[in-house]
């Protein structure tokens, strides 16, 4: 008996350290800057996972928007559903008419995490650049929390150091924690423990952290916060985890032949 405590007590316990994985939205599109028309036909993957560790969850069809040049479409009708990374999940294709600074942002439904006792909520934004166009990706879109880029989100090398500002209402947020995470899409990479699954920074009294990023890939960053309003579950008040999520893309330099 003492044997079989023991082996539920260790399945417990890896139970709860995969519910602790970091949940992120993600918006990973086919090109991270649009440099001619063969690029311009964009494909967008649109999920809720665990990056690094490469697990999809469910996502419920989200809202979907593109940003530029200060206007603002609403593009959730071209969604298709999808697997990624073996959740359900969804892709979208848009095709780049014009120089510009595109911004994407998936607006999910809240997810009710069991493991956390909360729901879920990250808008997850990502922006692309077209036709040498660069002004405007350090504008705020308004949302109702997000991170705004202090190093341009686009065009940086691995190593670089990225800097941004997180709002919460269109207030500078201090002391907000800031996960920070790979997204491992070949397994490429494995953490040597649990603790850098997931890196952690926070904003200072300012809203802004800083983060070097160790190699090249797609990087997330979430600004986790709480929203002021609960919603129900089962009869229930519950908090709302606010997630301002951002992915851009770090890159190698090319050897000269």
């Amino acid at each position: 008996m003492k044997r079989i405590a023991s082996i539920l007590t260790f399945l417990l316990v890896l139970v709860a350290a995969k519910a602790a994985l970091a949940h992120f939205g993600m918006v990973i599109p086919s090109e991270d800057v649009v440099l001619d028309r063969k690029q311009a036909a964009l494909t967008l993957e649109l999920s809720f996972s665990h990056p690094m560790e490469g697990e999809g969850m469910t996502l419920e069809k989200p809202g979907f928007e593109v940003y530029v040049d200060g206007e603002v479409q609403d593009i959730s009708s071209v969604l298709k559903p999808a697997t990624i990374m073996g959740g359900e999940a969804f892709t979208a294709t848009y095709t780049v008419q014009r120089p510009g600074v595109y911004s994407f942002v998936m607006t999910p439904k809240p997810y009710f995490e069991p493991a956390e006792d909360c729901f879920i909520q990250h808008l997850t934004k990502v922006v692309v650049p077209a036709f040498g166009e660069e002004e405007g990706w350090e504008e705020p879109l308004g949302l109702a929390t997000e991170i705004v880029p202090l190093t341009r989100p686009f065009g940086n090398y691995a190593g670089n150091v990225f800097t941004g500002r997180v709002f919460v209402d269109g207030v500078p947020a201090p002391g907000v924690v800031v996960e920070v995470e790979y997204y491992n899409r070949d397994g490429k990479y494995e953490a040597p423990n649990d603790y850098l699954i997931t890196q952690v920074v926070l904003t200072d009294d300012n809203g802004v952290f800083s983060y070097a990023v160790p190699w090249a890939g797609w990087w997330g960053f979430a600004a986790l916060t709480t929203a002021s309003e609960p919603l129900q579950h089962e009869g229930e008040d519950k908090d709302v985890e606010m997630g301002a999520v951002l992915w851009t893309k770090f890159v190698e330099p090319k050897r000269a032949k």
